[in-house]
């Protein structure tokens, strides 16, 4: 939208409040689904590579003399003249491939093969020209450098190229949006966040998700930077810092995977880890100085979000050794309260971490209401390490006796649990499960913060801070309900509480 300021200065003043009503008219639409703003990805896109690619072609045919700069010895050179300037100028340089570290997000929907062709055959071409022809315009009106995108193009071409430039940043930000989503259901699924309203959007493709309370978030924290910062200009700061952040800790990343999980030879981990890490470094330290004019922000940011993922995670490991330490050996439990309960008619569900042992619920429920129904399934959901589990593989099932049954449904981190669905899945195992004569059993845990007392046993985990407890309190709390995670239906539901202490 800064082109309005190139094509009609007189509305430079609109450029900030139109920019918010976009951005607030695309974070309302979200809940209605991608599939419009989908539909238009592909040919939206196309436009803007072919403009930008013939708009530098233009600039290049009257200045022909800038493709020289393809010659390595010119950077070279700049190095050896302007010595530490020219290592501050990466700071600037590197803002040409901001965005590229997203194609890591979408390479998890698309592929490698549709990544890499779109790039190297549209993206990457398209780019190159571009620049090449700001750079050929500045080489003959060096005063463009204000804004040589805008001013490469023509006069009368100005307000098609701002329509068709929003319209792009439209449906690259509904890419990242859409991956922001993702990201949160995976790290939901994975144990790093704690669960939050997951809607499908498509009967048809299962990627198609929203997360209310993360489009909201996002829509309330760019608005925040849009007014702080007013024009990219000076947003600029945030970007290097943050995109070569990213690309540095991914290479790190990256190494630590080939070494661990790939089990590469330490001289090809180091070879091409640290060729990459050269590169990432250098730009990642040319953008230090960014730091206090807004670079602060994404670090800012990145530190709050691992403070509270590694917070949950740590506390959900506590929580479930808690749990497990409190629970009771299936057997045992079978022994002395199975022959002795009075059995009603009906199925009982009790969802449980710890797929071993009776969980608490069962001991509370058989405590207070002193019956059991005809059938008892323990059931708990496994998210494995994979984006997706075959439907073959969904389900563990296990006859423990006395018509208990022991279920273990497995899901990939790219994938919703569903509950009612598992229990359909039973038939094929000989368990017949009429949904009306179904109840559902949840613990609703209160959990209190407490100090280690003195000379207590040590636990199997590093200990817990109290503001990491107090912080964990706080997620755990407005986390969203198992009951609607899970899918399971509220009429269904009985819910039994407890205190436990941390």
């Amino acid at each position: 939208m800064e082109g309005l300021a190139v094509a009609t200065p007189a509305l430079e003043h609109w450029v900030l409040p139109i920019s918010i009503g976009i951005v607030t008219a695309l974070f309302a639409i979200q809940r209605t689904g991608t599939a419009a703003v989908g539909r238009v990805f592909g040919p939206v896109t196309t436009l803007w590579f072919v403009c930008i690619a013939v708009l530098g072609v233009s600039g290049i045919v009257k200045a022909p003399e800038v493709l020289a700069a393809v010659n390595p010895v010119h950077a070279v050179n700049l190095f050896v003249r302007e010595g530490r300037q020219a290592f501050f100028v990466l700071s600037a340089v590197v803002l040409v491939v901001t965005g590229g570290e997203a194609l890591y997000a979408d390479m998890g929907h698309f592929g490698k093969r549709p990544i890499r062709l779109a790039w190297f055959a549209v993206v990457l071409p398209a780019l190159v020209l571009n620049y090449f022809g700001q750079g050929a315009l500045l080489l003959q009106h060096p005063e463009a450098v204000t804004n040589p995108f805008y001013e490469l193009v023509p006069s009368w071409a100005l307000y098609p190229m701002i329509a068709v430039a929003t319209s792009a940043a439209v449906v690259a930000s509904q890419a990242l949006i859409s991956g922001a989503f993702s990201l949160t259901q995976q790290a939901v699924q994975l144990g790093f966040c704690p669960r939050v309203s997951i809607r499908h959007t498509s009967e048809r493709e299962r990627g198609q998700i929203y997360v209310p309370e993360v489009n909201w978030g996002l829509m309330v924290a760019c608005i925040g930077l849009m007014l702080a910062f007013k024009n990219t200009s000076n947003l600029a700061a945030t970007y290097g810092v943050a995109v070569c952040g990213t690309m540095t800790f991914t290479t790190i990343l990256f190494s630590a995977v080939s070494r661990t999980r790939w089990h590469w030879p330490w001289a090809k981990v180091l070879g091409l880890g640290g060729l990459f890490l050269v590169v990432d470094v250098a730009f990642f330290t040319s953008n230090l100085g960014k730091i206090p004019h807004g670079g602060w922000v994404p670090l800012a940011v990145a530190a709050l979000v691992y403070t509270l993922m590694s917070t949950w995670k740590l506390g959900r490991r506590r929580l479930s050794q808690i749990m497990e330490d409190v629970s009771l050996p299936i057997e045992l439990f079978l022994a002395d309260f199975g022959p002795k309960a009075h059995r009603v008619p009906g199925t009982a569900v009790f969802m449980t971490r710890y797929a071993g042992g009776a969980p608490p619920v069962l001991l509370h429920h058989v405590k207070h209401n002193k019956v059991l129904h005809e059938q008892v399934v323990l059931m708990s959901v496994k998210t494995e390490e994979v984006p997706y589990v075959p439907e073959e593989e969904r389900i563990e099932f296990q006859d423990l006796g006395q018509k208990f049954y022991g279920v273990t449904a497995r899901y990939g981190f790219m994938e919703s649990p569903d509950v009612p669905v598992v229990l359909k899945g039973l038939q094929a195992k000989g368990v017949s499960i009429r949904p009306m004569e179904t109840t559902y059993y949840l613990g609703r845990e209160t959990l209190i913060p407490t100090r280690p007392k003195p000379g207590a046993k040590p636990d199997r985990l590093p200990p817990l801070s109290m503001w990491r407890k107090r912080l964990f309190v706080v997620l755990n709390r407005n986390a969203q309900s198992a009951m609607t995670f899970f899918n399971i239906p509220a009429n269904r539901v009985v819910e039994m509480g407890a205190q436990i202490q941390i």
